[in-house]
């Protein structure tokens, strides 16, 4: 690993995503997708932020090696089977609102409203690679906020199939070689780790993705865990969301 990277980048950016990127066969339930870049302050991350998981994990199952996956969380099967019990479920989910709560993060978010893209566009991108495009460029503003846009910060996503990962990594590299709308080369660098790998970040990441696209699609229904989330998107110095750490599109 490059030694900028080690010593001197303040930030890791973890990145998930929620539905499919299909224009072909669409979701009527969930006509979305979404990608979350969860960012995190390296230092706060280590010592602070994967404890405190580890710890919840092992409340539960006495052990830190379950990987935290909101669809399982939801339906529940094989590790998540204690969640059936209604007693254990109520205390699960009010913890993991409470660390949800006090995790220190900033979060973007890209969400491409599939049926109104197919709509607009006649020949629509890949919701991902527009979706990536939204994120670094916002993830970049971000890093010069606080100083860091001469540092080589580490971008973490999930390893997909090996077609998959080579169009994200080509995507990746066209973006920050300077095809961006802020036509400038990106000082980031792409890790890709295996689905079944505990990492603290894709697991955070996992967590918040779909209570967006859930509230993108219904705005006015009650959700509990994105009034969580919403508290910690990248906002303007008046407090705006909408174009600075959330991206609906179109």
């Amino acid at each position: 690993m490059p030694e900028t990277i080690q010593q001197n980048n303040h930030f890791l950016i973890y990145v998930d995503e929620s539905g499919d990127h299909s224009l072909i066969n669409i979701d009527k339930d969930y006509p979305v997708f979404v990608l979350v870049f969860c960012i995190f302050d390296r230092h706060q991350y280590i010592h602070e932020i994967t404890p405190s998981l580890m710890e919840f994990k092992c409340h539960f199952w006495g052990h830190s090696e379950v990987v935290l996956h909101e669809h399982e969380i939801r339906k529940p099967k094989d590790d998540y089977i204690i969640l059936f019990k209604k007693e254990i479920r109520e205390i699960f989910l009010q913890k993991l609102n409470l660390f949800m709560e006090h995790i220190p993060l900033t979060l973007i978010a890209s969400v491409i409203d599939k049926n109104r893209f197919i709509k607009q566009y006649t020949h629509p991108a890949n919701p991902y690679e527009i979706s990536l495009s939204f994120g670094l460029e916002r993830v970049y503003r971000h890093l010069c906020d606080h100083k860091q846009e001469n540092q080589i910060t580490p971008i973490i996503v999930e390893k997909r199939g090996k077609v998959e990962d080579n169009n994200l990594e080509l995507a990746f590299r066209r973006i920050c070689d300077g095809v961006n709308y802020l036509n400038k080369k990106l000082p980031f660098t792409l890790l890709m780790t295996d689905k079944k790998s505990n990492s603290t970040g894709l697991q955070i990441a996992d967590l918040m993705a779909r209570p967006i696209g859930i509230k993108t699609l219904q705005p006015q229904k009650p959700n509990r865990a994105y009034d969580i989330i919403q508290k910690k998107f990248r906002r303007s110095s008046q407090g705006v969301i909408n174009g600075w750490g959330l991206k609906v599109f179109p």
